[in-house]
């Protein structure tokens, strides 16, 4: 029997994944060790493997099926587009793509002017505003703290990941409109899905029970 390999996104939904797997069975304590060094962990028993990976990097190693199964952010799926199979929402990570700005932002969403938006996420921003609303907008692509560029006048409005407010709130800012929910999923590749189906299958049936 192969190994079947999990590809992991680093942090907080890595640890919430393995707390959900662990209800179904499947354990791996070497991964819960947060002094190693190790890449690769294994479960002899169960045949499985996993490695931990930043979250953009997930959809890239199971498209190539260097992974067959992975656990990374829906944000991360739209923003990658990479040709896998999403087969399950795992209910934790919750919170919202929005587009947001000062409160006085939201005449020139609303008059069609032609605004800067700062996110990164510009496939995501790309989509929400050319296929969505129809409408032209200049988009900046920044990595560090999105919340910055209308206040400094980089741009009228940002497209970020909304999970509270709060951070938006210190800073004078407001969600203007909701682009998309969002929430950890699963992802498997696609001959992985042909070739494994009935382990697959089973593994979600078992997430699916303790979900």
């Amino acid at each position: 029997m192969r190994y079947l390999t999990f590809a992991l996104t680093k942090g907080r939904l890595a640890q919430k994944t393995l707390d959900l797997l662990e209800k179904t069975g499947i354990t791996c304590e070497e991964m819960r060790d947060k002094d190693t060094r190790k890449l690769i962990f294994v479960n002899e028993e169960q045949k499985l493997r996993f490695f931990l990976a930043k979250g953009p990097d997930v959809p890239t190693y199971v498209e190539y099926g260097a992974a067959d199964i992975g656990v990374v952010g829906k944000d991360t799926i739209l923003e990658e587009g990479r040709k896998l199979y999403e087969v399950m929402d795992l209910g934790f990570g919750v919170c919202r793509m929005c587009v947001c700005g000062p409160e006085s932002a939201r005449e020139s969403l609303r008059n069609n002017q032609l605004i800067r938006v700062a996110t990164k996420y510009p496939n995501i921003a790309k989509d929400y505003f050319f296929n969505q609303k129809h409408r032209s907008v200049e988009i900046i692509k920044l990595n560090g703290s999105i919340e910055l560029a209308p206040i400094v006048g980089l741009s009228e409005v940002i497209v970020d990941i909304v999970e509270t407010g709060s951070t938006l709130r210190e800073n004078g800012l407001t969600v203007l409109e909701e682009v998309c929910p969002l929430s950890a999923r699963m992802v498997v590749n696609q001959v992985s899905m042909k070739m494994e189906n009935e382990r697959i299958r089973r593994l979600i049936g078992e997430l699916k029970k303790v979900i």
